[in-house]
């Protein structure tokens, strides 16, 4: 028989408004139910109970609004019932299992509080992993603002130190290796941004940091060689720094691919070449066996859901614990007053705080007697000047120049502002002949003559 419904008709038409129709019907909660995880099994009739599992019904059937208010109607009533933690910690569950925004942020308030009034029970351990969850939810891209991924680290963090006993420590510190391999990923691109550029001590910089906060990342072997290279590129004086690196590489990251290179150049720059750890090449190899990257299809669902790619991190392994700061770049220069020399490289971290510092001076005279910061510590005879060329670059006209310190500038445009400093200066000069000619053409006159007082012949002076 012929339908005059033409759904029936198109068969097209049929599948889509099916597919309409079960949408619809999980829009209103009937097909969205997802097991609530910490719900009471007791069985009893008492009020404060009936209320409970109603509103764990709700949150099972995604009706959030409707399970927030039988719960603040249950802690409200029954300010003494064994149910009111539990209450309290479904609050934040729905507020979680929204899932945007403003819901996690009000997640994150709401599982601090029960981890302030409740910090003994088990669930607190589950709320501050919880919290951390929420931070890795939100985080970018590498490229993007890491500002949610430096949450993360901190909250995973507290998930170890605060409950190290509880049964989310381990999970934390696989989440904390997640975060942080992340966070390296993003230093490492910004060091590739300086080091393409040219700017070598800048390069250095994110290299090295990289490579004492983060141990763990999956290309923290890559990191140490580029860093080797900005010092072989930056000159001879920094042979000994770029040895140290490549000894890190043949010592504590035995399976990368750079083993050979870095112990054929350590055999060129005639330095010892250490021993291969035996623990760290185990570990090294567990991880590189047990990465999970991501296909093409993967990357560009990660592209497009704007969530970083995290299977490249190390599956074994202690997380960094502590935040070090950056170490100071090569072209910070050294204070003299410190007792190390100018141009002396700083990198490396050694003591991991700069040497040039700010402060106000109650007298000027304190600026004229300490020594300027370019100047050589080695005591010189007579009278100490100092002078820059026209590249910027300290020199020294008594005793011996020291080496200047490696700039982040090009050759390029190392060449291009000397070559604006030298037009500059004929300009100048170009500037003052045509005046010293025009004042011999032009002589002043005798009353304009400065110094010589003016004619006094003026009435008054008539009289006199």
């Amino acid at each position: 028989m012929y339908s005059r419904n033409p759904l029936f008709r198109n068969p097209l038409l049929s599948v889509v408004g099916l597919a309409v129709s079960v949408n619809l019907l999980c829009g209103f909660g009937l097909f969205h139910k997802k097991k609530y995880e910490t719900a009471i099994t007791k069985d009893t009739l008492q009020p404060d109970k009936v209320l409970f599992d109603k509103a764990v019904k709700n949150i099972e059937k995604g009706q959030y609004l409707t399970a927030r208010i039988t719960l603040n109607t249950l802690i409200n009533t029954y300010d003494t019932s064994e149910y009111l933690a539990k209450a309290k910690l479904a609050i934040a569950d729905s507020w979680f299992r929204e899932g945007d925004a403003h819901g996690l942020a009000q997640a994150e308030i709401e599982y601090k509080d029960f981890i302030l009034f409740y910090p003994n029970m088990e669930e607190a351990a589950e709320s501050q992993s919880k919290i951390c969850d929420i931070h890795m939810k939100q985080m970018l891209q590498p490229d993007r603002d890491n500002a949610e991924g430096q949450r993360a680290e901190d909250e995973c963090r507290a998930v170890i130190t605060q409950f190290p006993n509880s049964k989310f420590a381990q999970p934390a510190e696989q989440k904390l290796r997640n975060v942080q391999e992340i966070l390296a990923d993003k230093e490492f691109r910004t060091a590739e941004f300086y080091y393409n550029r040219g700017a070598m001590p800048a390069a250095e910089g994110r290299y090295a940091y990289v490579a004492q906060q983060y141990p763990l990342y999956s290309a923290v072997d890559d990191a140490l060689w580029k860093q080797a290279d900005t010092f072989r590129k930056m000159g001879d004086r920094f042979e000994n720094q770029e040895a140290d690196a490549l000894v890190k590489i043949v010592r504590d990251y035995p399976a990368s691919y750079h083993l050979a290179d870095a112990k054929a150049r350590l055999t060129v720059l005639k330095h010892p070449i250490p021993e291969s750890d035996p623990v760290a090449y185990e570990r090294m190899k567990y991880n590189l066996e047990h990465r999970n990257v991501a296909g093409f299809l993967g990357k560009v669902g990660h592209v497009i859901a704007g969530h970083p790619e995290m299977g490249a991190a190390a599956k074994e392994g202690t997380p960094a614990m502590t935040s070090l700061r950056p170490p100071v770049p090569v072209s910070v220069p050294a204070d003299v007053n410190s007792g190390l020399a100018p141009g002396a490289p700083a990198s490396g971290g050694a003591t991991g705080v700069s040497d040039v510092g700010i402060g106000v001076a109650n007298s000027t005279s304190v600026i004229d007697q300490r020594n300027d910061a370019r100047l050589s510590s080695s005591p010189v005879s007579g009278e100490h000047k100092a002078s820059t060329d026209s590249a910027g670059i300290s020199t020294e006209n008594s005793g011996a120049a020291a080496q200047p310190l490696p700039t982040n500038r090009t050759k390029k445009e190392l060449e291009e502002y000397r070559k604006r400093a030298e037009a500059q200066a004929k300009s100048q000069q170009k500037a003052a002949a045509a005046a010293a000619k025009k004042a011999k053409k032009n002589p002043p006159k005798a009353s304009e003559t400065p110094g010589k007082p003016a004619s006094t012949d003026t009435p008054a002076a008539a009289q006199q």
